[in-house]
This record gives structure tokens, sequence and C-alpha cells, in this order.
């Protein structure tokens, strides 16, 4: 082997000596070229250890191995998989499964804890942290201290406060970085009488986390440190009180908002995660179907008018507008937007973020804005008359503007705007795009399998949606989630669903008449517009998403 060959694999060896166990594998895979799996078949033929596609962990795994161990070591106590027998005590061997190699170290302090041989076995790192996470809760390593063997060993009253805090600053990071590796957009901190449970939100679920059971001890330290970093006031308890904590992980920055409210048992702590380095969607990949592409597209090209977008808080309509801006963005326009918050960073794009506690406004600021000859304005939001006054003001002045409102459904919109007191000649004038959303479910692929659904079921699921019963013919082509008894298994991520009206001459004269949503509704279907119901039945004949998914939302679009 020649010397440069000697030099790559010791710095290679010190770069995994210098990682967390649980990392080395996936280090080490991606190095190489490997699969996590190959990594893992390679690693074990190096030691001459058995590798462990499935195992069972021991009850009360602490009851063999101290805890403090099992989450330094990233090992834990399993059953024999030779069928060896093993007992709680006096026996010569102990089974344990780890994801990376043991060293001399390790094996010796297992034998002078346990008294016990370890007899080891390699499993996948991922497998072991969630078992090691359901075991004793996400962030149980971070309430580890330095001198405990144990979390029923945590006595808050004999831990000096430096210990304390940095105990509780290492269990808030494992729970972050958690959520970041779960996918979820919220981490809310609940407290009650006896617990601080945690809750995540992941492709839209609330989910509850897993946490260590001693975490009630120190939930007041938990919610001062949280506030601590978003730099709020931590005496302040009876308001609610907002901010912002910058987060990094693995070269990424995390933008978190946090938002505290007062409850009986404490304060609720709300965190909203925001990756500044999430890849933006473009139009193409937002989830229009083709032809309601080629409708927003038109509009879009258009010099002027207003583009609504609709939906509930959460729905992706901030992905959208950032989308549309992203397809006009050319240097001969010049974008001005104003926003809260500012998710996405657009260049060449001058973006704003509105500060209430200093006067500035969505109305504030669009005023500002027209005086920097824009042409084309992005407001974040219409939230009243002021902020939509202006809006119509730009576009029927020459202004494209783009923006969201909150209603149920994209004829919705425009009794929104007469509800504001805006003339309705002046809406059907300016308005010239109105569209609803709705963020879904999307089938995971390999988690998925043909639906077993009868006919008579499909067929009342059709009329819910208001499906013509025709549509029953595709049911071999629909999917459904491999559930495994968990929530949200089968689903990764999500997928949006549309419902575009465009206004044209016949919606125009039913506005200027006052004609109720539901008559504006109904003229933009029988012209084409597709619901948001039959939406979904398209993304599900796609096999895109479930029938079940779509039945949760088979009251979308529902007269207001």
């Amino acid at each position: 082997m020649s010397v440069s060959s000697l030099d790559k694999n010791l710095q290679e060896s010190v770069e995994l000596e210098a990682l967390p166990r649980e990392e080395r594998l996936a280090h080490l895979a991606s190095s190489s070229g490997l699969t996590i799996e190959a990594a893992l078949v390679r690693l074990a033929s190096e030691h001459h250890l058995k590798v462990l596609n499935e195992f069972k962990v021991l009850d009360s795994p602490a009851k063999y191995i101290p805890s403090r161990m099992i989450h330094e070591y990233h090992c834990l106590p399993i059953l024999s998989p030779d069928n060896r027998k093993q007992e709680d005590s006096g026996h010569e061997a102990i089974d344990l499964v780890t994801g990376w190699a043991p060293d001399a170290r390790m094996t010796r302090w297992v034998m002078a804890v346990t008294g016990r041989r370890p007899r080891w076995y390699l499993g996948d790192p991922g497998m072991i942290t969630r078992t090691i996470q359901q075991s004793f809760g996400v962030g149980s390593a971070g309430l580890e201290d330095e001198g405990l063997e144990s979390l029923d060993d945590w006595d808050p009253s004999r831990d000096d406060d430096e210990n304390q805090n940095a105990a509780v600053i290492r269990f808030i990071n494992e729970i972050i970085e958690q959520a970041l590796a779960d996918r979820a957009t919220d981490i809310h901190f609940e407290p009650s009488r006896d617990s601080l449970q945690i809750r995540f939100r992941v492709d839209g679920e609330l989910a509850f986390v897993t946490v260590p059971e001693n975490l009630v001890k120190i939930k007041g330290a938990i919610i001062s440190r949280l506030k601590i970093m978003a730099r709020l006031n931590i005496s302040e308890k009876r308001r609610p009180q907002d901010g912002r904590i910058n987060y990094q992980i693995g070269g990424n920055d995390i933008d978190i908002r946090i938002s505290t409210f007062p409850t009986m048992y404490g304060e609720s702590v709300s965190l909203r995660l925001l990756n500044q380095r999430q890849k933006p969607l473009s139009l193409s990949e937002i989830g229009l179907l083709d032809d309601d592409h080629e409708r927003v597209a038109q509009v879009l090209a258009r010099p002027h008018g207003i583009v609504l977008v609709t939906g509930p808080t959460g729905s992706g309509k901030s992905t959208t507008l950032n989308a549309f801006i992203r397809t006009i963005n050319t240097p001969e326009r010049r974008i001005l937007t104003v926003e809260d918050p500012i998710e996405y960073e657009v260049e060449g794009v001058n973006q704003t973020q509105i500060k209430p506690e200093i006067g500035l406004d969505f109305a504030t600021a669009l005023r500002h804005i027209l005086r920097q000859d824009p042409d084309v304005i992005m407001v974040g939001e219409i939230r009243d008359r002021e902020t939509a006054e202006i809006a119509i003001r730009a576009a029927l002045t020459g202004h494209m503007v783009l923006s969201t409102i909150h209603t149920n459904d994209a004829a919705g919109a425009v009794t929104r705007l007469v509800d504001m007191d805006i003339e309705p000649f002046l809406i059907a004038s300016a308005v010239e795009q109105v569209i609803a959303q709705r963020l879904i479910r999307r089938l995971d692929g390999s988690k998925s399998q043909k639906a077993k659904l009868s006919e008579e079921y499909l067929e009342t699921c059709l009329r819910a949606l208001g499906i013509d019963r025709s549509e029953v013919r595709h049911i071999d082509l629909l999917r459904e989630p491999i559930t495994g008894g968990l929530s949200g298994y089968g689903y990764y991520g999500r997928l949006a669903i549309f419902e575009v009206m465009t206004v044209n001459d016949a919606i125009h004269e039913l506005i200027v008449k006052r004609a109720p949503a539901k008559d504006i509704r109904q003229l933009a279907i029988e012209q084409g517009m597709r619901t948001l119901q039959q939406c979904g039945w398209e993304q599900v004949k796609h096999g895109q998403t479930s029938l079940s998914e779509i039945m949760r939302y088979a009251e979308l679009g529902s007269e207001q």
C-alpha cells in the first residue's frame, strides 16, 4: 500500500472516530459510494460480526445495561438471535446490537458494569436510534448528566445550575434535530399538571413524541431556555410572546419562529421550522394538472391584474406564490414583495418583512411600494379593507399583484372582498384569477399497495366527492398505504390540489350583480373549472394519494 493510501486511510479513520457512533456507518457509506446495507455487510465482514436485520430488545433495557451506556455506545440488549438462553442475572453473556463495530474499551466497560461477557451484533443504526427513542424518549441522551448512569438517578436538587443548563441545552438540540430528521414543520411543547408533552407536525398531522419520563422535573428550565434562545423576556409568563431563533445544523440555517402562550400549567411553546436551504418549487413542480397549469401560466403572463391564492393556514399558499414569483422573475421586471415571514429568498427580487411593532404592516408597506416603480407586487396576505383597496388600485393602474386571502374555495374570495366593503365592479375589473388549494399527503410508493375497495364503497365515496359514478371503472388503479400500525406510515411528503377560477366575462357579470358565491362557483364549474374534490380524485387515479386521504376533505369547497 502506498504512503498516500496509508495517509488517506488514517485521515478517514480519524474522521470516523470524531463522529458519534450512530453517524459513522452513514459516513462510511457516503465516502465509499455504498448503500447503508452494503456498508453494514462490509463492516461486519471486516470485524467478523453477524448482521441482524431484525432484533427483539429486552423489556426495560436499562435493567440490563445503564441508559447512559446505551446512549453513549449506541447499543441495546437483545434476546439472543441464536436462541441461547439469557437470564436476568448470573449468566456469563449478554447479547447486544450496535450500529458500529465495538472496540476493546466498550467490551471492557460492559463486562465491568454488567458482570457479563458481551456478544456483539451489528444492526441498522437508524433502527437502533428509533428503538432507543421509543424506550427512553426523544432527547433522553440530552438529559444524561455527566455523573449519572441512568435517568432514574436524575435529581435536580443536587445538580448545580451549570450542569442542569448543559443538560437542557443538549435536550433541546436533540429535539430540534429529531424534528428536522422527521421532516416536521412544527414542534409543540405543551405543559400539563404532571408532564410536558411534545408533539411534532409531520405532513400536516400531529404526532406525540416519546419523551423521558422525568421530563416534568425540568419543564420550566426547558421553556426558559427556548425563550432565552429567542431573546424573549423569561420573567414575563402572563402574556403571549413571539420571537425567532437562528439555528444551524449540518451547514443548514434553520429559521425558527417561536410563539409562547400562557396556559393553566405553564407556558405552551410552539416552534415553526423554516429551512432556509429548502429547495423552493417551480410552477411545474407545485402539482398543477396540465390544463390548470396552462390557465395559470396564461394569467401570469399578463401585465396587470390580481391573482389570489386562497386556503386555510398551512395549505401551502406561500409556496405557490413563491413559485409564481420565480416563473415571472426576469431582468425586465421589477418585483417587490411584502411577506410575513420571508420563507424563501429569491435572487433579484426585493423582499420585505413586515414589522407591526414599528407600524410596518401590509397596508403601510404596500403604499410605499407603489412609489418604488414596481412591475409586480407580492403581498403576503390581504387582511383588511385598506390592504385590499391599495392592491386593487395597484392592479388597475398597471401592476401585477399576487396575494393570498383566507376563504374555503375560489368563489368565496369574491364575497370575502365584498365583505371588506370593496365595490363589486372594482373586484370584477381587477381580479384576474383565484386559486384555492389544500395540501394532502402523498403516498410512499414503497409502502403502498393496490387498494382493496368494493364498487359499492367507491360509489359512496364518489357521491360524497361530487364525482360522476362512472369513474368507478378506475377502481383497479387505486392504491392505499400499508399502514403498519403507525400514524402517517405509508405516506411521505405532501402535494397540493387546486381549484383554478379564471374571471371571464360571464363571471365578471355575476360579480358586478353581487351574486352569491355558490352561483359564481356553479358557473365556473359549468365553464370547466375543476373543483378541489375533482383535482383530488385525479391524483388518486394517478396513484399519488389514497381515496381515504381525499375523503378526509369531502367537504372541501362546500358552500359558505
